[in-house]
């Protein structure tokens, strides 16, 4: 049976396969495969109220350092929040006055991505690896996923954003980061949703709607009870935990663990952190890039030479990006050889996966 501590789910039986009345058979060896090679232990937090998103991140940090050689999952789920992406512009992204009235709480988490509205409708699950490899383990937890919701009979697939898309529609979004010697994923999955907290919460850029091709945000996204109406979030819940390939223990968290994680919380109320890079350059540029996200370049010439350079966007990636380039560029000619030059020193797909040198160019010259 699933027995629920708050709003982290674990299986207190043992941890396999079973068939539900819903599952379809086609895909079991699907996911019985994935089971095979990834096992981690599921997180327990024995209270009964949700709290704020950042505990959760913070929750996440705690287990990946104090646990080197564990991998973990856990699910949870928060009252109405926007989270927004790392190196993402707040003004630009979030409607903040529509949030500000009406309760919903801003949080900038240490991952890059865009940004994502989540409320008791969403299921949010944390995927702690010890993997160093960004695409493998971006490829284990979304293959997982997708194989449980193809069991479920959906047309489930990822994209190269590491969305996972029921047809072509989202369904999840996840995003990644990374501390030395430990990976995390997390991620969304839309059971429902609230139309006017989705419909005014987010503010997203024109370029970016215009790149989809679509009209509004709801139309790029799908939900798990749009498609299957007779399945309740908490059977949803009951599969997902069944059929995600898990093979370890179950770690219940002590008190000790709880006062640990919430001094790392205090971190992302920081004014500064939630405020973020707020870049007042001579020259600003923003584009999307197909498989790599939106890219906002604001930077300073003074006498002919870089004085200043900041770049943010929902762009991933595996390091502070923006540090690197301008610790790079700052002080370099503002000149399109000679950026070129300096920025092929360095191996950028190691930093922005898909992003080349040659894009970067072009987008500034």
């Amino acid at each position: 049976m699933i027995v629920r501590y708050g709003l982290n789910i674990f299986l207190h039986e043992a941890w396999s396969i079973h068939k539900f009345h819903y599952l379809c058979c086609d895909h079991i060896s699907e996911v019985a495969n994935i089971h095979e090679s990834l096992f981690m232990d599921l997180v327990v937090i024995n209270d009964s109220e949700p709290r704020r998103l950042a505990f959760y991140l913070a929750e996440e940090e705690y287990l990946a350092r104090k646990y080197p050689d564990r991998d973990f999952f856990f699910a949870w789920q928060v009252k109405p929040t926007v989270i927004i992406g790392r190196n993402q512009q707040m003004a630009k992204e979030v409607n903040v006055d529509f949030c500000r009235n009406a309760g919903v709480e801003i949080v900038r988490r240490k991952s890059g991505g865009g940004a994502v509205v989540a409320d008791m409708n969403n299921i949010m699950f944390s995927y702690i690896t010890s993997s160093d490899d960004v695409c493998g383990t971006f490829g284990k937890y979304t293959s997982m996923v997708v194989a449980s919701l193809r069991m479920l009979g959906l047309d489930a697939s990822d994209n190269s954003r590491n969305d996972i898309l029921i047809g072509d529609q989202k369904v999840s979004g996840n995003s990644y980061y990374h501390i030395p010697g430990r990976s995390i994923v997390h991620g969304t999955m839309l059971y429902d949703y609230d139309p006017v907290l989705m419909g005014n919460a987010l503010t997203p850029s024109h370029k970016k709607m215009s790149s989809h091709g679509v009209k509004s945000t709801r139309s790029r996204v799908t939900t798990i009870k749009e498609k299957l109406p007779e399945l309740s979030i908490s059977n949803f819940l009951d599969h997902v935990l069944h059929t995600v390939p898990m093979g370890g223990n179950v770690l219940t968290l002590t008190a000790d663990d709880l006062k640990e994680i919430e001094k790392i919380e205090q971190e992302y109320y920081a004014e500064s952190w939630l405020r973020g890079k707020n870049p007042k350059g001579s020259l600003q540029i923003s584009e999307r890039i197909d498989g790599v996200g939106e890219i906002c370049i604001d930077l300073s010439v003074s006498h002919g030479l870089i004085s200043d350079f900041e770049m943010t966007g929902d762009y991933l990636e595996n390091t502070d990006a923006s540090t690197v380039l301008k610790n790079l560029l700052v002080g370099c000619p503002f000149d399109r050889e000679a950026v070129l030059k300096l920025l092929d020193t360095i191996e950028i797909r190691d930093i922005i996966p898909a992003l080349t040198s040659r894009q970067i160019v072009n987008l500034i010259f």
